[in-house]
């Protein structure tokens, strides 16, 4: 203990002694004092209490009564380890601080010409309400503000309530652009105060504010001169010039330019430096709109923004400088030095690692993210491992995503034992409080849009087989991910050789704003060479990546031998057929054969249980169906054996069929591989994985008969097989056992499991829609399972030829053939826009904008704003009109319009025979004009035989020009004696009439049909030019329906003047009344036109010619050359608008498709007038195994209200079961009218999106989306009917049902969690009975790859 001071200074210590605890008091040495004779210690002892101060009673308080304590009876050593039902967090009563506002009000910029004053004659601003986040930069973490982490039970799987992190590269999204107010940043208010104008002293929503008195204009004057001291900010090359600030906004303002650059749009620094700020002296008064208004862009345009850091950049073909984000990590230093550059390594590995590893190694050792492509094979997964061990070291978290579960199950076991590692799919939730964690997908996806807490320790993400984001039902998921992921992520990308791997790389980089480190290697780890195997013999076609034609030669040349035989022996061969006709026709029979089978048959065959139809039928007789089996086996038995003789087992053998593997294998049931080592090895491993299913499924057929092939060293692995044989055929061939397997395409991609040698029954398949030639990254993808690392020297890979032998051309396509290019699928889905409008601060265009369908728009989008920028600045000529205000441009949109009308107008009617018909002499017509001046009005004269032309006679505008180039030119008033036709009179002028101006008393003659004048002929008549010229239909602009006398004797043979005076005065008298033209013939009472779209054309071209002949630039004699100013003016406008519109949303490929989405939305009511998700949307982000509209409904109709849980989650397996053609259920009449009732409301759905121009098929709609083929299979599972009976109910195989129950588990979930947000616990109960009733027995089998054998 401490001493203690006694009185006098005699100091002593009290302690404890021995065990027993007794007390001892110990003298300590005292202190020396002058005065000995005081030395004597005066025994007094201390007082029972201390003396009481305002100190000890304000701790005695606080102690005792304002400290907070823990109940002595609850917390007493006895309870210890209790664990209370409730939270204490919710319990306690924790005074909150108010929350901060999400909303404030701003002022609002007006210009001084639209501001409307008070009364004090003070301009008073309005105020609008404007989102926290918009005024926030650095509010980055979630949403708008950052915010504390949620329940433990939502840091997994998020919440539909929680907001997701805001994505990596968004912060210059647009709900980030405005920082303040317009007039602020732009600097309108300072400048207004610099000049005088009063301050704005009130705040938003404030009555009074801040008295500031008087202020007096500050004195300004601009001065600009040159600086050659300054420092050279923009560039080196550049002239800096000096300018006072106040003045600055002031020349500005008077200029105009602030106004013009305030409502275009601000640009970034970087982008608004234009060279035509390289100028010398600058004078007040000249050129200041061309010279200084890039100095003025590059101040009045800079925006405080986020600063980000700024990649590698290149010099484009225009010299500019270009971001690049994707960099190819091609450095041989790192390889030389990798121990030294990282000498403690996060994970040692027991072997040398590849150039590339180490690249990808040291790049995340920086913190890059890094995109490796390779072969198959050739060691990507090690790069995924250290990710693993730099996560441990960091002590954050890393994420493994594949598209299959197959993949996530078989990383868990690899990954298991050396990593902390979880598994989180579907189904399966394992150690999720691991470090490492691997899951599909879809499964981050939720996450990341349901903001779960777990996003904030994630340091990686993994994206295993990234070129399956060509798939095009579930590509458009990693597109998803990766534009969410937010910025702390970085990103590790997983896939086999592609193309496009710097495009998708640099999409992802600007996507993110970060670089992507590229590396990756083309070598194989292990070389292939191809052959063909024909008629028992192996031919070579290609190895080392070069294709050997000699062998294809070879190949060829066996075929003609054995068909020269062939048909020299017997005409009954196969010949005609192609390689693939088997392979093609078992496909084509899979489906729809087992529907002619009995359903409740008793078959104990393979292939009824895998799912298999009919065999293989040439004619339909049973005889050459064993004929046709007999055939495939030999090719088998060939095939086998010489693959056998030369070691090249095993091997894989890809048939795109499951029906075609089941028969495959049942073909060769005599055929034993294996030894009796194995054999044993075989038989104790599937009785250790079998032995945790129940009796009665053990002996299931499918289950026998696969073991009965498994235990002879044959397997078989496709979608038709349940999940736990399929591991089991995996696990067996991975040990090598397995000496031959058929399988699907669905082994290369799900399983890492390589053979020596692998096999292609055929190089075509159906992919759903259509039979087609395998692609070249198809090809590549599963010959890369040939040659095990480090076992084999080279992989063998075989091609089988059975009637024909592929062509050059297709064989060199699919084997030397560039990869498949990584492609966007990206689409919207309702869920994706629910879910993003129920946030705020992201938008559904800002995905759109950020998906690898739009990345090369996106990545000009800086060029567009720079060339934007120099249209704007572009000086615009001015039309300068001599009738007083310019009208040319509204004549000159007619005029475009009146063009685009007729070429429709003579195409639809000009050609008609109708039309046709009305051409007639004396038919007045208006023919286009050859210069820009006026139309032409005229009269046709006679038609030329055997052409579509017309001799017209035109009335000219008065020129000098008209009378002059014919040699047959007259002149009616120029001649002094006037040759009249014979028989011929005169009238008196004051006697004349319109019609007989000139008379002949002699009856018209019959002409010679001739024509005496020189085409074209031009004269003078009652004052007008006319013009007699051919003209063609397609210059005919106008049929009128008035008609005139014509004489064509006197006019084309006589060339009487008094003939073309009376048909020139006649053609004027139509235009006496005021018009230009006359009337157009009807459109339906003279044309006869029937097409309503047509006639509104025609309509409008009449209008059109009308309004242009009364505009007062029509006829003008500048008006060519006002044609060409406005043609020009119009082009720029037309320029700036397309750039402009280039650059804004509505340029999106899928914006149209967008507006319709949410049209359907806002009719069914998921969100209301303003896009806020209402309860109906909330519940459609639920749903995610389903068509999200189709389950909305269903609820909110009700439609499992009066169903039981069984009949509730059988109908609810349409939403997941995938197979489009199965044998017909046998439906209760409950089913049956809930089945109607639910694809009534599918159709409706359809039929809305329909309405609302998106293109949907209602009918197909419905059957895409609804698959009623296991009602009754999943209705007899969920009320305890065992496996094998269910499975003779339908056709469709086990691994199938199996899938679907599982999925519906899932559904089921997501349908309890739409009842808690309803608030409808009967359904909530319901859906909880209905998964209770399913999960059970051989369905929900645990996997061997998470429990072990």
């Amino acid at each position: 203990m401490d001493p203690i001071e006694a009185a006098n200074g005699l100091s002593f210590r009290v302690g404890f002694t021995g065990h027993s605890g007794h007390l001892r008091v110990e003298p300590l040495s005292t202190v020396e004092r002058s005065n000995p004779l005081k030395s004597v210690p005066d025994f007094i002892s201390p007082p029972a209490f201390a003396e009481e101060t305002p100190e000890s009673i304000k701790e005695y308080i606080e102690e005792n009564y304002l400290m907070p304590t823990l109940d002595v009876d609850e917390f007493s050593p006895e309870k210890a380890g209790k664990h209370w039902d409730f939270n204490w967090f919710d319990e306690a009563n924790v005074p909150l601080d108010p929350s901060l506002p999400r909303s404030v009000m701003v002022p609002v910029w007006e210009l001084p010409f639209r501001r409307q004053k008070s009364k004090s004659g003070v301009w008073e601003p309005k105020s609008v309400e404007v989102d926290v986040s918009e005024l926030m930069v650095d509010a980055q973490d979630s949403g708008s503000l950052p915010r504390m982490a949620g329940p433990t039970k939502d840091i997994l799987r998020g919440s539909i309530n929680k907001r997701p992190f805001r994505p990596g590269g968004l912060d210059d999204a647009q709900s980030l652009e405005r920082i303040v107010p317009d007039g602020a940043s732009s600097g309108e208010w300072v400048w207004e105060l610099l000049n005088g104008g009063s301050p704005q002293v009130t705040p938003p929503s404030f009555k009074h504010g801040v008295v500031l008195g008087d202020l007096q204009a500050f004195p300004c004057s601009w001065n600009v001169s040159k600086d050659w001291n300054s420092v050279k900010s923009l560039s080196d090359e550049k002239a800096e010039l000096s300018v006072q600030f106040d003045d600055l906004f002031k020349k500005a303002w008077e200029e105009g330019t602030l106004a013009d650059y305030a409502t275009e749009g601000r640009m970034s620094e970087s982008e608004s430096l234009a060279p035509e700020a390289e100028s010398s002296i600058v004078d007040k008064a000249s050129r200041v709109g061309e010279d200084e208004l890039p100095m003025l862009d590059e101040i009045l345009s800079v925006e405080p923004g986020i600063s980000t850091s700024q990649p590698d950049a290149v010099k484009n073909n225009d010299g500019q400088q270009q971001e690049v984000w994707a960099v190819r990590a091609d450095n041989d230093g790192i390889a030389d030095h990798f121990h030294e550059l990282i000498p403690d390594m996060a994970l040692d590995f027991p072997f040398e690692l590849d150039k590339f590893q180490k690249e990808a190694i040291y790049y995340l050792e920086k913190g890059d993210s890094v995109f490796v492509s390779a072969h198959t094979s050739a060691g990507k997964t090690v790069v995924a491992e250290y990710a693993f061990a730099l996560a441990s070291k960091h002590c954050t978290r890393a994420v493994y995503t594949a598209p299959i579960k197959t993949i996530s199950n078989q990383k868990y076991r690899d990954f298991f034992g050396k990593f902390d590692v979880g598994l989180l799919t579907g189904d399966v939730s394992l150690r999720p409080e691991a470090s490492c964690l691997i899951m599909t997908t879809e499964i981050l996806r939720s996450m990341l849009y349901r903001g779960a807490d777990i996003i904030r320790d994630i340091e990686w993400v993994i994206f295993d087989e990234v070129h399956y984001v060509n798939d095009v039902e579930r590509g458009v998921v990693w597109e998803e991910v990766i534009i969410m992921l937010p910025r702390h992520v970085n990103i590790i990308l997983l896939s086999a050789t592609v193309p496009n791997t710097m495009e998708f790389a640099d999409w992802i980089g600007r996507t993110k704003r970060k670089k992507i480190r590229v590396t990756g290697t083309t070598e194989r780890p292990v070389p292939l060479e191809h052959c063909l195997f024909y008629s028992g013999e192996l031919y070579r076609v290609c190895e080392s990546e070069k294709f050997i034609s000699q062998g294809l030669k070879s190949a060829r040349d066996a075929f003609k031998k054995k068909s020269s035989l062939s048909h020299g022996g017997s005409s009954g061969s196969y010949a005609g057929h192609s390689s693939n006709h088997e392979g093609v026709r078992g496909e084509k029979r899979e489906n729809f054969s087992r529907g002619k089978q009995n359903k409740h048959s008793s078959s104990q065959h393979l292939g009824k249980h895998t799912g298999s139809g009919g065999g293989f039928q040439s004619n339909g007789s049973s005889q050459n169906n064993w004929g046709a089996r007999r055939s495939e086996a030999s090719v088998w038995l060939q095939l086998i054996n010489k693959l056998s003789n030369k070691s090249l087992l095993p091997v894989v053998i890809f048939c795109f069929s499951k029906n075609r593997c089941d028969k495959s294998a049942d073909s060769i049931s005599g055929t034993d591989l294996t030894s009796s080592s194995e054999k044993s090895e075989i038989r104790v491993f599937c009785d250790k994985a079998f032995s945790r299913l129940k009796g009665s499924d053990r002996s299931l057929p499918q289950i026998v008969g696969v073991q009965s092939l498994l235990h002879r060293g044959i397997g078989v692995h496709h979608a038709g097989l349940l999940p736990i044989v399929k591991e089991v055929v995996e696990m067996l061939f991975c040990r090598g056992v397995i000496k031959v397997l058929f399988s699907t395409e669905t082994f290369a991609m799900g399983v890492n499991a390589p053979a020596r040698t692998v096999v292609f029954d055929t190089l075509r398949k159906f992919d759903g829609k259509e039979f087609r030639q395998l692609l070249p990254g198809e090809y590549t993808q599963m010959a890369g399972r040939a040659g095990r690392r480090g076992l084999d020297k080279i992989g063998t890979v075989i091609v089988m030829c059975r009637d024909e032998i592929p062509e050059e051309s297709d064989l060199k396509l699919v084997i030397v053939g560039n990869a498949t290019k990584l492609e966007s699928q990206f689409r919207l889905t309702y869920i994706m826009i629910l879910h993003l409008l129920r946030v705020e601060e992201l938008k559904v265009e800002d995905m759109l904008k950020r998906s690898f369908a739009e990345f090369h728009a996106q990545k000009k989008l800086p060029e567009n704003q720079q060339l934007l920028m120099r249209k704007l600045t572009q000086p615009v000529k001015s039309i300068e009109c001599i009738k007083g205000e310019p009208a040319i441009e509204e004549y000159y949109d007619m005029h475009l319009e009146a063009e685009k009308r007729h070429t429709q107008i003579y195409e639809t009617v000009m050609n008609s025979s109708v039309a046709q018909s009305h051409l007639i002499p004396g038919r007045v017509v208006v023919v286009k004009s050859q210069s820009a001046q006026d139309h032409l009005l005229g009269a046709i004269v006679r038609a030329v035989s055997g052409k579509k032309q017309y001799i017209v006679l035109l009335l000219k505008p008065n020129s000098p020009s008209a009378t002059q180039g014919s040699p047959s030119s007259k002149s009616i008033g120029g001649d002094k004696a006037v040759n009249f036709a014979p028989g011929s009179f005169l009238l008196p002028k004051s006697k004349r009439t319109f019609d007989d101006e000139y008379c002949s008393v002699s009856t018209s003659r019959k002409g010679s049909g001739s024509i005496k004048i020189t085409l074209p002929h031009y004269g003078n008549a009652a004052g007008m030019a006319y013009e007699v010229r051919e003209v063609d239909v397609k210059e005919f602009l106008c049929i009128c329906n008035g008609k005139i006398k014509i004489d064509q004797v006197r006019l084309l043979e006589d060339c009487s003047t008094g003939a073309y005076s009376n048909t020139v005065q006649q053609l004027l008298a139509l235009k006496s009344d005021g018009l230009k033209y006359p009337p157009a013939l009807d459109p339906v009472k003279d044309l006869k036109l029937r097409d309503l779209e047509h006639v509104e054309i025609y309509r409008r071209w009449n209008s059109l010619m009308q309004d242009m002949a009364k505009n007062k630039c029509h006829g003008c004699i500048k008006l060519e050359e006002h044609m060409k100013l406005a043609k020009e003016i119009k082009g720029h406008k037309e320029e700036v608008n397309a750039l402009k519109f280039q650059m804004s949303d509505e340029a999106l490929q899928q914006m149209p498709e967008f507006q319709g989405r949410i049209d359907v939305l806002r009719e069914i009511g998921c969100i209301d007038a303003d896009l806020v998700v209402q309860i109906k949307g909330r519940v459609a982000c639920e749903m995610n195994s389903g068509e999200e509209l189709i389950c909305t409904e269903c609820l909110f109709e009700n439609q499992l209200d009066d169903l039981e849980p069984e009949e509730a989650v059988a109908l609810m397996s349409a939403f997941v079961f995938q197979q489009r053609k199965t044998s017909e259920p046998s439906l209760t009449p409950k089913l049956s009218h809930a089945k109607q009732r639910l694809y009534e409301t599918a159709i409706r759905l359809g039929e809305l999106q329909a309405e609302c121009n998106l293109q949907i098929n209602p009918e197909e709609y419905a059957r895409e989306n609804l698959k009623f083929g296991l009602l009754e299979v999943v209705y007899e599972w969920a009320k305890g009917t065992p496996f094998a009976d269910i499975c003779e109910l339908t056709d469709v195989p086990e691994g199938l049902i199996v899938r679907t129950i599982v999925r519906l588990d899932e559904t089921c979930r997501e349908f309890k969690n739409a009842a808690s947000i309803m608030g409808n616990s009967a359904l909530y109960k319901k859906m909880e009975s209905a998964s209770n009733a399913i999960k059970r027995d051989i369905v929900f089998a645990a996997s061997l790859y998470i429990t072990g054998v």
